[in-house]
Order: C-alpha cells, then structure tokens, then sequence
C-alpha cells in the first residue's frame, strides 16, 4: 500500500516525538507537531485531524508499510514506543527493497553525460556505497550501452541549457563529406540519442527547415542574441518519431507501408523484438514457419540498415522502390567479395 508524501511526513513525525522520551505525548501532541511538520515542509496550514493521526499510528504499528512499530499506550493517555531503540528509519532494507533501488541507480547512472544532473549522480554514487555496505557487493546485473569518450558528449549540457533558455545559436559544423566547415543560425529543439551516438534537431535561418546534426560533427557552437529564437509549429516532438526508425526524417516525409517476409528463424526474433511499434503479421505460412509483416514507418537510411541486418533471412515484398534499391545493395555487398581482396595489413 503506498504512502503519499504528507503521510511519510506525519509517519516521520510520530517517530520523532515517540522517540524522544523525556517528554509525554498525548494523542493531541502527536496532531500538533504533525500539523507543524506539515506547515513547515509543506505549507499546509489546513491542519491534521485526530482521526488521520489515530490512522497513521495504526498504519506504523501494522505490516503493511513494515514498519511493525512496537507502539504502545501508558498510563491510559500518553504514547511512546515500548522498544527505546527502535526507529521507522532504522528498518533493514530487504532483498527486494535493495534489488529496486540498485535497478534504479543503473538507470540514473545514463544521465552522468548531462552536468545538470551531476548532484543526481553524487546522491547516486552515495546510495551506491551505502547500499554495497547494507549488502554483500555483487556483480553488475544490468548493463548499458556507454561509450563515455564518444565525440561531442561535451555539447550535451550546453546544448540542453541552450534549448531550455530558448536561445538561438551560430552552429560551426562539418559533414562527414565535406572539405570546409559550415555556418548555420539554428533554433535548438530537441536532443535525441540513437544508438550511442547523439543528434540535434532544430531549424536553420531563414528557411526554418528542419536539420538534424550528429554533435559529433558540430565543430563549435555560441549563442547568437541579435537574432530572437524561433519555434517551429510543424516540429511536434512528442509525435515526430512515431513513424520512423532511427533519427533521419523531414516534417513532410510520408509514412509508407513496407511488407517483408522472414524465414522460419528470424520470425521468432521479430516477434519477441519488432522492427517498429507499428509492426502487424499480414500472414504465416504453416508449412516452413515463415511469415509476413507489414511496418509503417518514413523511408530513411536507419530503415536500410536495420533489414539489411537480417542478411537473407527476410525479403522485403513491397513496395518495388525498396524492393529494387535492397536488391541493388545486396549485390553489391556480393560484389564486394568476389573483388580481390585489400592489402590489409594484420598485426
């Protein structure tokens, strides 16, 4: 049964007063330096009723938060615990409570790239060490991607600064396939990470397309305040990448159906991992295990990759436009290894 956060604050409360021995507490001293917490912490200056303190005290004393509180009445009026040393903050943590929160401290350690949540990662670092004292230390049992050396994770945190204050930026930047640099007024929108490497989308002045550059191609960037920031109404962040696999996509891209067949073996895989949420099975054929999908997402560069990965066990059918470019692909991938083989040197 969870605890709301005024409630944790009475519990917290009422064990502070129990705890204290050398004054007597009344069921009406317990409201009162509840409702004091409470005003303190909180603001609330409605109050605690008797009947919600009364609860509270039978929640501490009952299993149900663990607490078992050995809580007790003397001289038929006054409260205190019948156990000097016990405390709702002494409690052990259990097995359980220790496997949640080492499964959230994996998690918040993907945010140590970003210098905003860098007390995060301190309190994290902390609970880290208190929980290896509480517990035996164990080996990692989540892992993920993290490639800390990766070029432009020191854009990060000025780049979130710069998208938060809405500021408008002079973007230095050089594709992989260019000889010189490029100047760009951008308008930042949007920080998305795609597998281990980072992208941000905004739009470049005066046109108000929508660009996306990999951070590990931004050569520099600074804050441009003579020119006021511009939102894009076409950009909805939170519905652009329902439609797409990986990050390459303009606002006016259409969505297109993409059927493909996979074999007996890669449909098991696909069915447990879909290529996309939008991924349905058209049909399946009983007799060699395959089966037919159907995807609806933008035709990008990400999409390519991802089906040339199943090598030949899938076939995409439709449309002939992919058909034909995937086909042209993997021949040429063939080609590759009849050529003679490169002078590749080995150590």
């Amino acid at each position: 049964m969870p605890a709301n956060k005024n409630a944790l604050i009475r519990y917290k409360t009422i064990d502070n007063c129990l705890r204290n021995r050398y004054r007597k507490w009344a069921i009406d001293d317990l409201v009162d330096a509840c409702c004091e917490a409470l005003y303190e912490l909180e603001g609330i200056r409605k109050g605690v009723s008797l009947r919600t303190v009364q609860g509270d005290i039978q929640m501490m004393r009952s299993d149900k938060l663990g607490y078992n509180a050995p809580i007790e009445v003397y001289d038929q009026k006054y409260y205190r615990y019948a156990d000097p040393d016990y405390s709702i903050t002494n409690m052990p943590l259990s097995k359980n409570d220790f496997a949640v929160l080492q499964e959230a401290i994996d998690m918040l350690r993907q945010l140590e790239d970003f210098d905003q949540f860098r007390e995060i990662t301190d309190v994290v670092s902390r609970l880290q060490d208190k929980l290896s004292i509480t517990m035996n230390k164990r080996k990692p049992i989540v892992h993920f991607d993290h490639v800390p050396n990766l070029k432009g994770l020191k854009l990060l945190t000025p780049l979130y600064s710069h998208i938060a204050n809405k500021q408008t930026l002079r973007i230095t930047y050089q594709s992989f396939t260019a000889r010189v640099t490029t100047e760009y007024i951008f308008f930042p929108y949007l920080l998305k990470e795609f597998r281990n490497r980072w992208f941000l989308f905004g739009s470049r002045e005066p046109d108000m397309q929508l660009y996306t550059l990999p951070l590990d191609r931004i050569v520099h960037i600074e804050v441009e305040s003579t020119i006021p920031y511009r939102d894009n109404p076409d950009f909805d962040t939170e519905h652009f990448f329902d439609n797409i696999i990986g990050v390459s996509k303009n606002i006016t891209d259409k969505t297109r159906r993409i059927r493909f067949w996979a074999d007996r073996q890669q449909s098991k895989y696909i069915e447990t991992k879909p290529l996309h949420t939008s991924q349905t099975k058209i049909s399946h054929n009983t007799n060699d295990g395959s089966s037919i999908y159907e995807i609806r997402v933008v035709e990008n560069y990400e999409l390519y990759s991802v089906l040339m990965s199943y090598g030949d066990g899938i076939r995409v059918v439709h449309p002939p436009r992919i058909v034909k470019r995937l086909s042209e692909q993997l021949h040429q991938a063939a080609a590759n290894y009849d050529q003679e083989e490169p002078n590749v040197f080995l150590p």
